[in-house]
Parts: C-alpha cells; structure tokens; sequence
C-alpha cells in the first residue's frame, strides 16, 4: 500500500532522512522505531507532505503522491495524528469530532452552513460510533482541554478515524498514557485493521510495538538499520546497540 523508495530529506547539511526504502502492506501494523532524532517524524511529515522531500520517491495505492500537499494526502486517505495533541480545547469531544466530520468534500455543498446548523444525520450517527469507538461516550460535553492526557489522546485517534483514512499514521499515539491506557490503544489499533484501516506506527513505548506490530522497521540517524518482525528486531544486535539494549532518549 506504502512504498518509500530512496526517500531523503536535508534540512541544510543534516540528513534528517536518508535513502530510505521500505514498504507497508495493507492491512498490516508497520511499526518504525529508533532514537530520538533518528528521523521517524520527520518520515511521517515527508509522507504527509508536510515537508518537500529532497529525493527519493513516495507511492500510496499504487499513486505518486511524493509532491503531494497535506490535503491531497488526506484526500488519497493519508491521514496522521501528531507527536503533540492537536485538539480544539474550547471545543466539546462532541463538536471536535463534529467539525471532522465535515472535511472537504461538503464543505464545497452550498448546503454546508444549513448542514453545520442544523446537523447531518449520517454525520451524526458517524460521530456517535467514533465517541464510543474511542470510549468518551460519557464524557461528549465536556471541553477538550478539561479532559485527562490518556482521553486527549483517545479523542485525537476519534478524530483522525473521522476523515475515514486508508492508512492511519500514529506519531507516539502511547506517550503519557499509563500501562492501562495502553493496553487499551493496543485493543484500538488491532480493531482499525479489522475495519479495513493499514497502520504506520511511530513509538517509543516498546511494549506497545512488540505486542501489536507486524513487522518493524528501525531508524539510526535517517537510516535505516534493521527491518523485521517483531522478534527479530528484539535479537538484531545493531538494534540493540542504536536503541533497544542502549540509551534510547525516548
């Protein structure tokens, strides 16, 4: 479904990422770790065309899309959450999945401003499932900014799930929650691939990777060093050395 060929970006003379070939099948969880710094964001960026990429090229479903601008990403089926929350805080869980629910497409309707008033019904029972998909059934009206770091996190997931992606790129999806909550999100992801929805995941918390990941690719400053599954990551002695049996920074 993904193809990196070559991908490489520069930021002046640092190689932020460099050459990096890999590829991601649907329906699979494709996870990509490494140090702090080893370029896994900076990936995800060049992905979602956040960033112009410096050479190389990026393939989705079979389309280039390495030009791509962020809405035409989204508009392939790209779709990302960040390393920081991005949520409207003034807003209620409910009406943060609301305004997902209306993405580009019936923003063009002349019927949009009659819709957003009024509501869509389809929309609305969409953005029921995605309140109970992301267990915050209970907490609809309450503003964003009130709600804990792990809820944050899980309505982040709710919204991204809204701009219904073919593949789903989660950076750090597992940071600041508890063993709980991840235990949790490890139940969360394996349900988006049985609803057809292919996984990059980008994460420090090894637990999470090494029980819900098909197969791993690891970054060392741009490059990658390994690829596997997730056993033999865990016993690949470069792995060891650049992150997992190391001081990883995470």
């Amino acid at each position: 479904m993904l193809e990196l060929d070559g991908l490489t970006k520069h930021f002046g003379g640092v190689r932020a990422v460099d050459k990096l070939s890999l590829s991601v099948k649907e329906g699979e969880i494709f996870g990509l770790i490494g140090p702090n710094g080893s370029g896994k964001s900076t990936t995800v960026n060049l992905i979602c065309g956040v960033f112009p990429v410096t050479a190389g090229s990026i393939r989705f479903a079979g389309a280039d899309i390495t030009a791509a601008q962020p809405h035409q990403a989204l508009a392939a089926g790209v779709v990302r959450t960040f390393q920081n929350i991005r949520l409207f805080s003034n807003l209620t869980v409910w009406q943060n999945l609301w305004v997902a629910q209306n993405g580009m497409e019936s923003r063009k309707s002349e019927n949009f401003l009659k819709r957003w008033l009024s509501g869509d019904a389809p929309a609305r029972r969409s953005v029921e499932e995605l309140l109970e998909f992301a267990g915050l059934i209970g907490r609809r009206d309450e503003y964003a900014g009130n709600l804990s770091f792990g809820e944050q996190r899980r309505l982040e997931l709710g919204r991204a799930l809204a701009a219904k992606p073919k593949m789903l790129l989660l950076d750090e999806p597992a940071a600041g929650m508890n063993l709980e909550e991840v235990g949790h999100l490890d139940q969360r992801l394996r349900k988006l691939v049985e609803r057809g929805v292919t996984i990059l995941l980008v994460e420090h918390v090894m637990e999470l990777v090494m029980g819900v990941t098909d197969r791993i690719a690891v970054l060392n400053f741009g490059q990658k060093i390994a690829e596997g599954t997730p056993a033999e990551i865990q016993n690949d002695k470069a792995v060891q050395e650049a992150y997992l049996g190391g001081s990883s920074g995470s």
